[in-house]
């Protein structure tokens, strides 16, 4: 065949050529030039050390946001695609730990109230106990009180006995389900555990796996004698070749939970935490056990108001406990430290404001305030609170704005105190040991499945303040070869010196 391409080939050729073009313009980094020229070099050096690690092995191929802008000279220093809409993975929670603040304030407090539906006679209420949810996503979790302190409380206003239900009231919310496009692998997960206006032990349960009898039997499933209810398919099998791994899936169209995968001969039992499926139900089924547990008997079952008809008259019942949470800024510290998605489903919803407290009118409330900011509207596309969804989309350049509004030296600000401290704390107590980054940078980290992003602060050698965003989208190698660029991005960025 002739060494002459077809006009065809050569359309084709050309058109890839220009789409390659392209693509190296949208990826070639900028620097202002008197920047470079007034530093000496420095900060062109900055700029190569930096773009030099979007093509490392295993990330050359994917795509990169990045934004490093001086807080203390307001100079942008270097940015890559800081336009490109990209997903954030965790990194979302900045928008929502910020705007919910803005809305309702650093020292705001969910609170829950129980009502009884009858009279309290010489400790025994004759009727049911109405728990109203307000969205708290703390009880029993990692930012707010155990149950103990509920129980304490109904036991000091003189109550022995229940004889009635415990029912969950969840109307303040939309109903529990999936966000927008999250996946159907992750809803099983504690990660995808539903966020409603009750919620307990961050909406997870523990579920103890043992080898079962013999070779091909499914293996031995249990969980606490007060989650008996959660359904569950049991689709393991015992195996005396293959390792252990089982995992929970919720499969589309199936109530229960499946558990799949295999247990090896002889391993000893061990607990796989999985979500809980009705968060209401969970709630009122482990505030009924901790009741009984501590002395006041329940001769009702627990129950969701949702399943009941009729319905109880909550109007004509009687307050007797209303529980406060912790302040906003302590529930944001824990949903930015340890990436709680839960967390940043409740938080988010606070934007709702005086409209209803869905996920639509949040988002609305979200935009309104991201508005009021100056922040362009075509700069986010987020579809939840906890970045979860593959549709969340956000600008670097977005992600920027905010970190520089919400700025102020750490110890000052609940914001910037929330964010994880390198080599020490949540999310990023196991990176960046060692180096000039270590108990120097507080950012957001964000990880999804070929998704790596980090958001934050860091101090240069000179005590300069820098805001910094790296993105990356769609790398072709693992999440560690990800992480380990962005890491030295960061470490080149504290060493950083303005000095010769």
């Amino acid at each position: 065949m002739s060494g002459r391409r077809a006009p065809g080939a050569l359309a084709a050729a050309a058109a890839a050529c220009l789409v390659a073009q392209v693509f190296a313009s949208a990826q070639k980094p900028s620097l202002p030039r008197q920047s470079a020229e007034r530093d000496g070099g420095a900060l062109e050096r900055l700029r190569q050390a930096v773009v030099s690690e979007t093509t490392a092995p295993n990330v050359r191929r994917a795509v990169w946001g990045i934004v490093v802008h001086s807080l203390d000279k307001d100079e942008r220093l270097l940015e890559l695609n800081p336009q490109t809409l990209l997903v954030p993975a965790s990194t979302a929670k900045i928008v929502s730990a910020l705007t919910a603040a803005e809305t309702v304030g650093w020292d705001y407090v969910f609170e829950t109230r129980l009502y009884a539906t009858g009279p309290i006679v010489d400790g025994v209420l004759t009727g049911d106990l109405i728990v109203v949810g307000s969205g708290d996503p703390t009880p029993e979790g990692r930012a707010g009180d155990g149950f103990r302190v509920w129980v304490d409380a109904l036991k000091a206003s003189g109550l022995k006995r229940i004889e009635g239900r415990i029912i969950g009231d969840d109307d303040a919310i939309d109903e529990p389900r999936p966000g927008a496009a999250w996946s159907w692998e992750d809803v099983g997960y504690t990660s995808g555990a539903l966020f409603g206006a009750l919620n307990a032990t961050e909406n997870r349960m523990a579920l103890t796996i043992a080898p079962g009898a013999g070779e091909g039997q499914p293996a031995t499933l249990s969980v606490d004698d007060f989650a008996q209810d959660r359904p569950l398919v049991n689709r393991t099998r015992t195996t005396s070749s293959t390792p252990t791994f089982v995992w929970p899936e919720q499969r589309i169209g199936e109530a229960p939970l499946s558990i799949e995968g295999s247990v090896r001969s002889g391993t000893p039992p061990y607990r796989l935490f999985i979500s809980t499926g009705n968060p209401t139900l969970w709630f009122v089924t482990l505030l009924r056990d901790r009741l009984i547990r501590s002395g006041v008997a329940v001769t009702g079952r627990a129950a969701d108001l949702d399943d009941l008809q009729p319905r109880p008259d909550r109007a004509a019942a009687t307050l007797v406990y209303t529980h406060r949470s912790q302040p906003l800024s302590a529930i944001a510290r824990a949903m930015l430290k340890d990436s709680i998605n839960l967390y940043g489903e409740a938080l988010m919803r606070l934007n709702a404001g005086d409209m209803p407290a869905t996920n639509d009118g949040a988002l609305e409330g979200l935009r309104k305030r991201l508005a009021a900011w100056g922040i362009p509207k075509d700069g986010e596309h987020l579809v939840d609170g906890s970045g979860l969804s593959r549709r969340d989309l956000i600008a670097p350049e977005t992600l920027f704005a905010l970190l520089k509004r919400a700025f102020e030296p750490a110890g000052t600000s609940p914001f910037v105190n929330g964010l994880p401290l390198a080599g020490v704390d949540g999310s990023l107590a196991g990176r960046l040991k060692g180096t000039a980054a270590e108990r120097n940078l507080r950012a957001k980290t964000g990880t999804m499945s070929n998704i790596r992003s980090l958001a934050g602060y860091v101090t240069t050698r000179d005590g300069e303040h820098l805001a910094l965003v790296i993105m990356v989208n769609n790398y072709e190698g693992e999440g560690e070869d990800a992480n380990e660029a962005i890491d030295r991005m960061a470490v080149r960025l504290a060493e950083f010196s303005r000095r010769p």
